[in-house]
Order: structure tokens, then C-alpha cells, then sequence
């Protein structure tokens, strides 16, 4: 599954655990239909890949979603107080990045958030194969790969 999205939700047994829900791209079925995968790591009973089916993209997202909060929701850790999702993991939250790829000149751009505004990268450094761009306050806005296809992991060379 290509994950797209994913949130960490915390049981409150000895030791800790941690509940990951994952969300996968969806995709075209042979029949025109879209699923989209899901898997919940951390519930009993809930340690595989699976998926809901819609009649286009954007439904089978939504009820994956659904799934998935249902899924939670009704387990007997949520009945008995132990899940918790209001507060963050431990070591901070994961944060999303946005790939773009451009194979022609092997070259991949990831940025920290979804659009970086024209002019908004005051500061540039370069070290070997890597550019790094900053913005205001000295924040990382993004970092430019050089020699992209070796230096990606192949689930980013997409």
C-alpha cells in the first residue's frame, strides 16, 4: 500500500502502545470501480491490509474514513477507555511532505508544506548533491535532490 495518510493514537496499557491507522492511495478496480486500502496496526484483529470500494476515487477515500473510525470507535479498547486520540504521540507529530519528481533532469523537490509561495525561500545552502531552502526565522521550506534516482528511496521514485 502507498500510504497517504496515517495518524498514531495511543493505548493506555502497561506498557504504552501505540494504534497506527493507515490510509492507502486509491485505485481503479478491473470493473471501474475505486477502492482504497486501509489497515489499522495495534487492534487485535485488525493487522492487515484491507479495503472498501466506491464508485469513484473520492468515495472510496471517504469510506475508508469511515471504516476505519467505525473500526475504532468499536473496538473494546475505545469501550474500555484505553485508546486515546487527543493526545499527540510521544517525540512529536509526524508531519507530511510533498514529492515532486522530475525525471527528466533527475531532480526531486520536497517541500514542508503544501505550496511555497514565490519569493518566500530567503536563504539558499548547498551541500554536495542537496539544496536546502529557507524561509523566515530560518525555517526549512524545502530541499531540492540532485541525482534524485539515487539518492530516493524507491517508494518515492513513484
Amino acid at each position: 500500500m502507498y500510504e497517504i495518510a496515517h495518524r498514531v493514537l495511543s493505548l493506555r496499557t502497561d506498557p504504552p502502545r501505540d494504534v497506527v491507522v493507515t490510509l492507502g492511495v486509491p485505485y481503479e478496480e478491473p470493473t471501474g470501480e475505486w477502492s482504497c486500502p486501509y489497515r489499522i496496526d495495534g487492534l487485535a484483529g485488525w493487522e492487515h491490509e484491507r479495503k472498501v470500494t466506491g464508485p469513484d476515487s473520492l468515495q472510496a477515500l471517504e469510506l475508508a474514513l469511515a471504516v476505519t473510525r467505525a473500526a475504532l470507535a468499536g473496538s473494546h479498547e475505545a469501550r474500555e477507555g484505553l485508546l486515546v486520540w487527543e493526545e499527540p504521540p510521544p517525540g512529536g507529530r509526524p508531519q507530511t511532505v510533498y514529492v515532486t519528481l522530475d525525471r527528466r533532469h533527475d531532480v526531486a523537490y520536497i517541500a514542508m508544506k503544501h505550496e511555497i509561495a514565490p519569493g518566500e525561500a530567503l536563504r539558499r545552502a548547498a551541500v554536495e548533491d542537496v539544496v536546502l531552502e529557507f524561509g523566515e526565522s530560518g525555517r526549512l521550506l524545502g530541499l531540492e535532490l540532485l541525482n534524485a534516482a539515487t539518492l530516493l528511496p524507491p517508494e518515492l521514485r513513484v
